[in-house]
């Protein structure tokens, strides 16, 4: 299916997302630095961005995120709970292997990278959130299509381009409907020992820790599934109807 984008939408949205709580004011060469764009690009875009309040330049020429950013915050989804839950693992696994960790779920005929951590090495694979790809027959898919909550383990080498090797789960509701993938991505030589090496246990770990330590108050929600044989995570969360 061909996806019909606009690379100065992208571009755009680029510059906003450089923006953090750690980082609230960027100057032009900041958000230059950050993105890659030339300046001349930016200063485009950001006149753009300024005009329908989603930026604001203030008498230094420092840049914030705009009125606009406030307005439509509210109108975003509530229910945080995946965030909440996933976050932390996702981090973790990223410090653990210094890899890219996310987590995928099901969109139609598509799949949707929900949530993702930049791995940290000098090579590594940058996935964006909220990026969508046509199912096929990868690591990812299989674990996304995946009929029985076994755990299994799907490993992927050139996974889309030549050098990215992928590891994916699925993750599974008690009464057995997949909800998602948990990955893990990078370059393939760092995965010839997998799906049986270190990449694969940091990946359990993560989920067993997750479940061993399952946050109170939420159990009427969010349910960790353990096998109770060999202590594996095949199941990272269920949010209940």
């Amino acid at each position: 299916m061909a996806q019909r984008r606009v690379e100065a939408v992208e571009r755009a949205l680029t510059l906003l997302e450089a923006f953090s709580a750690q980082r609230p004011a960027l100057t032009l060469t900041e958000l230059s630095q950050a993105t890659g764009f030339y300046k001349s690009t930016i200063l485009r875009l950001m006149a753009s961005l300024e005009h329908y309040g989603y930026a604001v330049r203030d008498d230094r020429g420092v840049y914030h995120i705009g009125p606009a950013i406030a307005r439509l915050a509210p109108l975003a989804a509530e229910d945080d709970s995946l965030e909440r839950l996933m976050r932390p693992v996702l981090i973790a696994l990223r410090d653990a292997t210094a890899e890219t960790a996310a987590f995928h779920t099901l969109d139609g005929r598509q799949r949707r990278c929900c949530l993702v951590e930049i791995g940290r090495r000098e090579m590594r694979h940058y996935l964006e959130a909220g990026a969508v790809s046509d199912l096929a027959q990868g690591a990812i898919d299989r674990a996304l299509q995946a009929s029985e909550a076994s755990g299994e383990v799907f490993v992927e080498r050139d996974a889309g381009c030549a050098g990215l090797a992928v590891l994916a789960v699925g993750v599974h509701a008690p009464d057995g409907r997949p909800l998602g993938a948990l990955t893990l991505s990078g370059v393939t030589p760092r995965f010839v020992d997998e799906p049986g090496g270190e990449l694969t246990a940091a990946l359990k770990s993560q989920l067993a820790a997750l479940a061993n330590h399952w946050p109170a108050g939420d159990s009427t929600r969010l349910m960790p599934r353990v096998d109770s044989t060999t202590g594996d995570v095949a199941q990272v969360f269920c949010l209940e109807d």
